[in-house]
Order: structure tokens, then C-alpha cells, then sequence
């Protein structure tokens, strides 16, 4: 067998070994589905009628006369995406300071695999969640009207920003001393989704509030998967959200791969 096919045979022996310790531990896991769920049914079912009539009165972010939960879905699915960060930075962090990273180094299998094994598994589990909130989407009301293609480019974005925050979760979970320090910062990237334009748009901002909005990442990511998805405009925005996640992935690769190769893993 070649270098590659060894590598890719210990990054599904990684994968599956993730994917049970994820099973587990259902309360995470039940966390990571639940919350983006619930996330949903507040906005829309008990603020959605206020904030959508609001919303429509000003015909802003691209939803004209339609229904709040046009505008807020997509955007929940990015939070979805967001959140799976946590999850990912302590499982890595546990392994860290158990030392089980340590012991994998120490036999013969390909060092790629120790973190590959915890991104895929991640990044499955981040697509299972998106799959559920736009079922719950769809069953309270909300109707996509993109196309085909739409559809493709919108799971491309996801899939990207997916594997692009992961990385960056990974390399959080091996620089953090306690499983409890891991699940701290990624909770910076999990608020990010709230100061863009997720449930309002940015227009209705203060000064500030609103520059900062509209120059972090999450707000180009909404209004590309809205615009995808609900058959809108794109845009500008597309580009500037292909180049944010291809910036955090190399940023996020580079950094897991150097902590990892340098032995900072305790």
C-alpha cells in the first residue's frame, strides 16, 4: 500500500473512533442538535410575527412581503454551522491532555489521520444538524424557492465554512489547557452569527454596531445562503463569502498543523 493509501485507511479508523466517542456522549450531542432547533422556534414562533412585520415594512434584506422565517432560516443554518465548533475544540482538548494524542504518536499510523478523524466527524455531524433545522424549518412554513443549482452552491458554502471552522476549532482544542478553557473561545465565533445581519438587518443598527456587522464574516454568509435559497439576489456577497472561508480554513489548517508538528500537545 502507498503513503496515501495508508493515510486515508487510519483517517477512517480516526473517523469512526470520533464518531462513537460522539455517540457517547449524547448530551453534547443532544446539545448540538437541539440548540439551533429551539434558536429557530423562538425567533419565529414567538417573535417572528413582531420582527417580520417590521422586517417587511422597511422591504429590507431581500424578503419584500414574505415571512419572517424566509429571512431567519438561512441564517440559523449558519449558526448551526457555528456552533459546532465547541464540540469539536474539546473532544480535541480531551485527547490532548490525556494524553491519547501522545500515545497515537508513538505507533505506526499516519499522524494526518489523529486530527482528519475529528474534522470529518465534525463536519458529518454539522451536515446532520443543518438537515434537521431546515426539516423543522420547512414544517413551520418556510418554502426555498432556489433552484437546483442554488440548492448546490448553498451546501458548497456550508460545507466549506464547515470544514473552514473546524480547523480553527481544532487548533483551539490543542493550544487550550482544560477541556473547560477549549469550550470558551469557540463561544467568540458561536456569538459572531448575532452581531451580523442573522435576525436583523444591518441598516437597523446603531453606528457602531452596524460597521462591525457588516465587515465580519457571517453577514456576506447570510445574505449569499438567503439569496441561494430563497431565489434572491447574490451579488458581491458570494465572493466576499468564499474568500472569508477559504481565509479561515488556510488559517485555521496552518495553525493546527503547526501547534501539532512542533509537539505542543501535552
Amino acid at each position: 500500500m502507498s503513503s496515501l493509501s495508508y493515510a486515508v485507511t487510519d483517517s477512517a479508523t480516526m473517523l469512526r473512533r470520533t464518531l462513537r466517542h460522539i455517540l457517547r456522549y449524547p448530551a453534547m450531542l443532544a446539545a448540538s442538535l437541539g440548540v439551533p432547533v429551539i434558536l429557530l422556534l423562538f425567533f419565529v414562533g414567538l417573535l417572528g410575527r413582531t420582527l417580520g412585520a417590521g422586517l417587511n415594512a422597511a422591504h429590507a434584506g431581500g424578503v419584500g412581503h414574505g415571512s419572517y422565517i424566509d429571512y431567519v432560516a438561512p441564517a440559523i443554518v449558519l449558526l448551526t454551522v457555528a456552533s459546532g465548533c465547541m464540540a469539536t475544540s474539546v473532544a480535541v482538548c480531551v485527547d490532548t491532555t490525556e494524553g491519547i494524542i501522545n500515545r497515537f504518536r508513538t505507533m505506526a499510523i499516519s499522524r494526518s489521520s489523529l486530527l482528519t478523524g475529528h474534522v470529518v466527524a465534525s463536519v458529518i455531524q454539522t451536515i446532520v444538524s443543518v438537515a434537521l433545522v431546515i426539516g423543522v424549518a420547512v414544517a413551520m412554513g418556510w418554502r426555498p424557492t432556489g433552484g437546483p443549482l442554488a440548492w448546490l452552491a448553498a451546501v458548497g458554502l456550508i460545507v466549506l465554512l464547515s470544514f473552514a471552522l473546524t480547523w480553527l476549532a481544532v487548533a483551539i482544542g490543542l493550544i487550550s489547557k482544560t477541556p473547560e478553557s477549549s469550550s470558551n473561545t469557540p463561544m467568540l465565533i458561536q456569538f459572531l452569527p448575532f452581531l451580523g445581519s442573522s435576525f436583523v438587518p444591518t441598516a437597523s443598527m446603531p453606528a457602531g454596531v452596524r460597521w462591525f456587522a457588516e465587515y465580519q464574516p457571517f453577514t456576506p454568509l447570510n445574505e449569499t445562503l438567503r439569496g441561494l435559497l430563497n431565489g434572491g439576489p447574490v451579488g458581491h456577497d458570494a465572493l466576499v463569502s468564499i474568500a472569508w472561508c477559504l481565509g479561515i480554513l488556510v488559517a485555521g489548517y496552518w495553525w493546527a498543523r503547526t501547534v501539532f508538528r512542533r509537539g505542543r500537545v501535552r
